[in-house]
């Protein structure tokens, strides 16, 4: 038993370090985009907080959700979160599968590039909403009589740089059409609709999507109208977004040697390589470079020697 522990033991940290390689050599070319995606999610939130201080608490605007769903109240706001929560946790492991399993898919880093970019462009057409209109927030820190309703005028750039957080993203204002919460949720449950292997989990993931949806309505942190302006937006974004990003690299077939995605500079050798080639009325294709033999002065391909049918003597 402890022989095979050990022999397991041994096997997974080699696997665990020949996708750390794997996913450094990838990071090396595609760290620009992964610090773009996340300096964007600093923006978003600053754009959240900076929209707070234009807020200003009015009457709740009648909403369908809020006359179908009954109100959660504040001592069970948090179920939301916790569902956010784990959605988003299990996702952020998911991703790292690779470096444990055998049977994998995807690579970390290029599929978190793939998903900052979706989160990016769907937080643009957010922040743009929310600053178009200002509507009175119905959660319960953002009505009439809430000292956090309103925000008073910053001091100094740095309260605003710093937006507080995390006070300033939990109980933020304003900042309504279109949810973020919804955004994270369907950009996650898409990719993993994409990239994932277990059906049992897809069907649960768009399961916890509506419940997410419901969740947020009831505990009245959303108009209903936040919610399904952010259905139809990511996923018209998510399949927009993703037709123009070249496709990931399938590794789910084992016979196959594990090879990197090609980067720009590689491709650009190569394509010199091939013009040069072809230039010298050389094939591209090494398929095409077949053995020929020489034969009675004839050449022959493929190594296949012809007996002349006219033998001396015969």
């Amino acid at each position: 038993m402890t022989l095979y522990i050990g022999r397991e033991a041994s096997k997974l940290w080699k696997r665990i370090c020949a996708e750390t390689t794997t996913e450094i050599n990838l990071l090396v070319d595609n760290w620009k985009y992964l610090l773009a995606g996340l300096v964007c999610q600093y923006i978003h939130g600053l754009a959240a907080r900076g929209v707070h201080y234009l807020h200003r608490p009015g009457p709740t605007l009648q909403d369908l959700g809020f006359m179908l769903l009954p109100e959660l109240g504040q001592d069970k706001a948090y179920m939301s979160e916790t569902l956010f929560t784990f959605i988003f946790l299990s996702f952020f492991l998911w991703t790292f599968h690779p470096f444990i399993l055998k049977s994998k898919k995807i690579y970390t880093v290029l599929v978190w590039c793939r998903v900052l970019s979706f989160l990016v462009f769907s937080q643009m057409l957010r922040i743009l909403t929310f600053y178009s209109t200002q509507l009175p927030g119905p959660n319960y820190h953002c009505r009439e009589g809430s000292k956090l309703a309103t925000l008073p005028r910053p001091h100094s750039a740095v309260e605003v740089l710093f937006i507080n957080f995390p006070r300033g993203v939990l109980y933020g204002c304003g900042d309504l059409i279109f949810s973020s919460h919804m955004i994270f949720t369907l950009v996650f449950v898409r990719t993993y609709q994409k990239y994932g292997t277990r059906r049992f989990i897809k069907q649960c993931g768009w399961l916890l999507a509506v419940i997410q949806s419901l969740l947020i309505i009831a505990s009245r942190k959303h108009y209903t109208v936040d919610v399904v302006v952010a259905w139809y937006t990511v996923n018209l974004v998510v399949f927009f977004i993703d037709k123009k990003l070249p496709e990931l690299p399938d590794r789910t077939s084992g016979n196959l040697p594990l090879l990197l995605p090609v980067s720009s500079k590689d491709k650009e050798a190569r394509t010199k390589e091939e013009n040069h080639k072809l230039l010298n009325g050389n094939s591209v294709d090494p398929a095409d470079w077949r053995q020929r033999t020489q034969v009675n002065g004839k050449v022959q391909e493929d190594g296949n020697v012809h007996a002349d049918n006219a033998m001396n003597g015969a």
